[in-house]
């Protein structure tokens, strides 16, 4: 199974250049301010990929899924959309949240200091693939200004459920891959610091070679 891996479309989507694929993975921030208005142009974009699954999570600038969760949902009918939740795809166990520590006082923010660990503690073993919006701490979370933005109990939380994946984006100039034990950490945020969709999709085959 090919599997096409990106986040931080921005209302981008269609101005995308998204290779084929079995399984599309969307980390979130489908969007630029998270209208119903947008989810619903986002979801019609959606379904123009020829992709048979598409499974994707909210971030922080996707405010619908937040403030009007049933009615962004509902809009949503050419993906999975998970929050805290999980799917299985031809054996392929996958998990999603949007949460991450505060970050410019958005959508699914949560305060620094131990509060997600409540919410990394409910992902469960043997998942195969994780997708958060946010980045752990130490991976794909390099700030251009300086620091990092990544969640120290997400990484914790890495370290005990030991996905073979795990899909985020959020920090759009610290796209790339990276290692953390046997789990390969993926930042696909899709548009770079000027929000212009630059930076290509990561196409993985599942199961690993």
């Amino acid at each position: 199974m090919r599997i096409v891996c990106i986040s931080d479309t921005h209302n981008r989507l269609d101005k995308m250049k998204i290779p084929p694929g079995d399984l599309l993975l969307h980390a979130g921030d489908l969007t630029g301010r998270g209208s119903l208005d947008e989810l619903q142009r986002v979801d019609q974009q959606l379904a123009t990929l020829p992709h048979r699954h598409k499974v994707i999570i909210a971030g922080n600038h996707d405010w619908g899924f937040q403030r009007e969760p049933a009615a962004a949902r509902e809009l949503i009918q050419s993906a999975v959309y998970l929050q805290d939740s999980e799917v299985t795809i031809q054996g392929l166990r996958i998990y999603g949240s949007p949460w991450q520590p505060w970050f410019l006082d958005w959508a699914f923010n949560g305060a620094r200091g131990g509060s997600l660990k409540p919410i990394w503690d409910r992902i469960p073993a043997g998942i195969d693939i994780l997708i958060t919006h946010g980045p752990p701490l130490g991976h794909g979370d390099q700030l251009a200004r300086g620091g990092r933005a990544g969640c120290p109990e997400l990484l914790d939380a890495i370290r005990r459920v030991r996905p073979r994946y795990h899909i985020f984006g959020h920090i759009h100039e610290a796209y790339g891959i990276t290692q953390e034990g046997v789990t390969t950490c993926i930042n696909a945020s899709s548009c770079d610091l000027r929000y212009q969709p630059v930076q290509p999709p990561v196409v993985i085959d599942w199961p690993p070679q």
